[in-house]
């Protein structure tokens, strides 16, 4: 495993906390509505990062890692759709105003850098120390790959959360929304706001999906590195990409056994890795191909509904 300069760490890290002040600071410093075109736009600009970002990793390091970044960061984005499916259910179920829902992302999305930075390292400081580690993630993954190909039409029910429940019952909570507050001072008592709630309900959705996303990315490469930068680049456009696909996301019918496919397929990378070790090329064009046959399925199935939807009228 290669070493990292620590200033390298250092400027990574300062980039993106620059391009978030630039982001809540100058283009989203009022509450507003994002629409499709302003999302799309933000797409382009992480994805555009990211591949510039690949770039600069395949001209001072090579082809190898460069793969090793680009399989990692697509797993990351593909695992975090499904994110933005239970995002829009919490959002649906507290009916909250469009023009907040870029302030919780952006605050969830912040809280969710420092969460994978601290699982990432704390995930390599076990694989450096007992590499045997690297089966229980295996194993892990191909059980919950199963899990989620059969029981990928489960509901969720936010109310039912532990941690939703325990933060009631310790801070009051006012029923009305309060333009884009968390919290809020009524009868000089500090409340929080519903908005409050989501955003609780947001960081720790992220918290159970990094636990098998993390693990996934690890099967790819065990260099901390690329493993936290894949992470953080699909992260930070998980936003922009909420609000180009939460209105179109079931349409996506076969998704959930696409992932699953992919959790399958790292797991048992991760268990083989002393039997044979399968090339960054393979993973790469593994994880492409799954993703692409779900999504041709998925709108196949939509355009053949429409057909009989349509012969029927």
């Amino acid at each position: 495993m290669q070493e990292t300069s620590l200033w390298l760490w250092v400027g990574f890290n300062a980039f993106i906390l620059a391009m978030l002040a630039l982001d809540l600071g100058v283009f989203h410093r009022k509450s507003h509505e994002v629409s499709v075109k302003e999302a799309a736009i933000w797409s382009g600009v992480w994805i555009a990062l990211a591949l510039t970002f690949n770039a600069g990793i395949y001209y001072f390091r090579g082809a190898e890692p460069s793969l090793q970044f680009l399989t990692g960061y697509l797993i990351e984005k593909s695992l975090s759709v499904d994110n933005i499916f239970v995002i829009a259910l919490i959002f649906g179920f507290f009916a909250v105003p469009k023009a907040y829902q870029h302030r919780v992302l952006f605050w969830g999305i912040l809280g969710a850098l420092v969460m994978r930075a601290i699982f990432i390292l704390a995930g390599a400081a076990l694989l450096a120390r007992f590499h045997w580690i690297i089966y229980i993630f295996g194993a892990f993954l191909l059980f919950t790959g199963i899990k989620m190909a059969l029981h990928r039409n489960e509901e969720i029910h936010p109310e039912h959360n532990p941690v939703l429940k325990l933060v009631r019952r310790l801070v009051p909570v006012t029923n009305d929304y309060h333009e884009g507050h968390f919290f809020v001072r009524n009868a000089g008592k500090l409340m929080a706001t519903p908005l409050f709630l989501v955003l609780v309900l947001v960081e720790t959705t992220d918290l159970i999906f990094a636990v098998d996303s993390i693990p996934a990315i690890f099967a790819v490469t065990e260099d901390p590195f690329l493993v936290y930068t894949s992470n953080i680049f699909a992260i930070l456009g998980l936003r922009s990409l909420y609000f180009v696909l939460a209105g179109v996301m079931d349409k996506f019918v076969y998704l959930k056994l696409g992932l699953s496919a992919i959790l399958v397929f790292v797991g048992a990378k991760m268990l083989l890795t002393e039997v044979y070790k399968i090339p960054a090329t393979v993973s790469l064009l593994v994880v492409v191909s799954m993703l692409a046959i779900t999504i041709v399925a998925s709108l196949r199935k939509n355009r053949r509904e429409e057909r009989m939807a349509a012969d029927a009228a």
